[in-house]
């Protein structure tokens, strides 16, 4: 069974967090760019391994070589 992901509220704009690429978000590229070379993501000053997925409010989130993506719930 497959574990749920933990549920970590709103981005705290003061704690380093790894940009959204939204799907609606053109600069998904851009986005992955400034972010080359990290396969690690970050949600509010906590570190998450590439394919770890969180929960942000209704939204669940999978870290994707740096970069979160929205998951379909």
């Amino acid at each position: 069974m497959a574990r749920k992901p933990e549920d970590l509220g709103a981005q705290d704009p003061e704690l380093k967090s790894s940009p959204i690429a939204w799907e609606m978000d053109e600069d998904t590229e851009a986005l992955r760019e400034a972010v080359a070379g990290d396969a690690l993501c970050y949600f509010n000053g906590r570190t998450f391994s590439h394919g770890e997925m969180i929960r942000s409010g209704s939204t669940v989130l999978r870290c994707d070589r740096g970069i979160w993506i929205p998951e379909e719930d």
